[in-house]
Order: structure tokens, then C-alpha cells, then sequence
């Protein structure tokens, strides 16, 4: 959590600096934010190529502990956790 007020406090800041400055912000707010997941998506692209290349079976166990946790940033799953096991979001 504390990461997360560390970064909205960050971005008030820098709101406020271009607000000052008068500048605009680069990109419009959803697209930035679109922009920001497709970059999370693409980052795990590379993991994904490596495991086929290295010719290692892709399923979605391997999916949901190691892409979905560094997409959502949520912490990985338990061994064995079901869905019910998981902490509400």
C-alpha cells in the first residue's frame, strides 16, 4: 500500500509542477494508462517467447503465477490456492 501512495503523491506532484509550468500533460489520461498496461502486457512477452524457445510447455498455472502477478501487481498465488483461498481485491 505504501507503494501506492508514494506513487499518487509522486503524480500530484508532477501534476502540479505542469500545472505551474503551464504545460500540458503529454498524453491524454486513458491513454497514457492504456500505454502503461500494453507495457505490462509486452513485458511478459519476453517470458512467454523464452519458455517456447527453450521448448517448455506453456500452461495456465505457469501464466497465472508468473505474468499475472507482474501485470496486476499482485502478489503471486499460493501453491494449490484455489480461487476461494485468494484474499478479496
Amino acid at each position: 500500500m505504501k507503494a501506492f501512495a508514494v506513487s499518487l503523491m509522486i503524480g500530484v506532484l508532477a501534476g502540479i509542477i505542469y500545472g505551474l509550468l503551464q504545460f500540458r500533460s503529454p498524453a491524454p489520461p486513458v491513454m497514457a494508462l492504456l500505454g502503461l498496461l500494453g507495457m505490462l502486457v509486452g513485458e511478459q512477452v519476453v517470458p512467454v517467447c523464452r519458455r517456447v524457445l527453450s521448448r517448455q510447455p506453456l500452461s495456465m498455472k505457469w501464466f497465472r503465477t508468473e505474468c499475472v502477478p507482474k501485470i496486476s501487481g499482485t502478489p503471486p498465488a499460493k501453491e494449490g490456492a484455489t480461487p476461494s483461498d485468494m484474499p478479496p481485491r
